[in-house]
């Protein structure tokens, strides 16, 4: 006689077989996850998100600034707050999308820095200002291309790559302009740079920063072109084999960061009413923190321009805060760099924390961490 086939294959019972039902939970002696409990999970999860804990963090900063200066939020700090940070929070954009592909661009300040110099350059010069405008944005796009190309088309590293256009583009800077300071601007440009818009109280820059935070949030999060940066950051290769275009979506990212930051070198420069080739040194680590504050990973892959906005508040809050307490500003780099480690550090702790254990029991023969922790 044949032995009893099994209870059931993968594919479905044996034709023939004797089927046998599983008995349940219950009598397996399982309990049972009610379904009020697994609804408190999922809400529980969805409110332990990144973004939740920057909404409470925003919520601190908020009662910190009221308490140290009664001018924190008054309608004339807010102007100031947003004017100040207009163009850090609009290179932030295409730094985010760059992140979320698994590279990076430290050369954003030196493109702003750059653009600012041949506002000052070509206007002195008597060209028309919509003109200075047009050449310097095609010049973003040419120094975002650079970048975008060395990247993809000879698989250079964007760390070391972005570097070296930070030097370089600096470099040309103080070539084209050196010592020289242009700042006889047209009142009717300077004003956008320090004026409100009208019926508002809010930067010609933060408005600009508030438009395009609502077309990079649709880009990413509601078309094709979002998801495949998505997937291309979390596994390229894989991204490679479904079709992914993955060099041209890099390329055109960069190309996208040129030109963003060369607009908000216009900006920067309009607000200064002044042109030299230092302008804009040192903003990318502000841009990177922001970043990554805003839950980005430095590895790619996830990101949400949710959290970059309530980043941007919660970082331009805090400078601005600390500012009001008489805060040396020179130490206000002090601010970046600590929330900079901790935007790297505590997302990533439970995976330090078990490569430190591998690490320590490796060296002092200790038991090795399981793969849980």
């Amino acid at each position: 006689m044949a032995p009893e086939q099994p209870a059931s294959s993968p594919a479905g019972p044996t034709l023939g077989a004797t089927v046998v039902e599983d008995p349940g939970p219950e009598a397996r002696g399982a309990p049972l996850a009610a379904p009020e409990l697994v609804g408190w999970r999922r809400s529980v999860q969805r409110w332990l998100r990144w973004e939740s804990g920057l909404g409470l963090l925003l919520i601190a900063v908020l009662i910190f600034g009221t308490s140290v200066s009664p001018q924190f939020l008054t309608s004339a700090n807010l102007f100031n707050l947003g004017l100040s940070n207009g163009e850090v929070a609009i290179m932030v954009l295409p730094m985010t999308l760059i992140v979320i592909v698994g590279e990076i661009d430290l050369s954003v300040a030196s493109t702003l820095g750059l653009s600012s110099t041949m506002v000052g350059y070509l206007f002195a010069r008597g060209w028309p200002m919509p003109e200075v405008i047009v050449v310097v944005l095609a010049l973003g796009l040419v120094l975002g291309a650079f970048n975008g190309l060395l990247v993809t088309r000879l698989g250079l590293p964007s760390l070391a790559v972005t570097i070296g256009t930070l030097a370089l583009y600096s470099g040309i800077a103080e070539i084209v302009l050196g010592p020289r300071i242009v700042s006889s601007f047209p009142a009717a440009y300077t004003a956008i740079g320090v004026n409100a818009v009208p019926h508002t109280d809010l930067s010609y820059s933060a408005v600009v920063f508030v438009v395009l935070i609502v077309v990079f949030a649709v880009l990413l999060h509601a078309t094709g072109l979002g998801r495949k940066i998505y997937a291309i950051g979390a596994n390229q290769e894989a991204a490679l084999f479904a079709g992914i275009r993955v060099k041209r979506i890099k390329t055109g990212l960069f190309v996208l960061s040129g030109v963003v930051c060369s607009a908000a070198g216009i900006l920067y420069t309009f607000r200064l009413s002044t042109a030299e080739y230092s302008n804009g040194a040192g903003l990318e680590l502000s841009v990177v923190a922001i970043v990554l504050l805003g839950g980005v990973s430095i590895f790619g892959g996830t990101g949400s321009m949710l959290g970059v906005a309530l980043a941007v508040v919660v970082f331009s809050g805090i400078q601005n805060a600390l500012l009001l307490t008489n805060f040396p500003q020179e130490a206000t780099g002090l601010v970046t760099g600590g929330l900079l480690l901790a935007s790297v550090l505590i997302p990533n702790g439970r995976e330090l924390w078990r490569r430190g254990g591998t690490y320590l029991g490796r060296h002092r023969g200790l038991p090795l961490p399981g793969p849980g922790g």
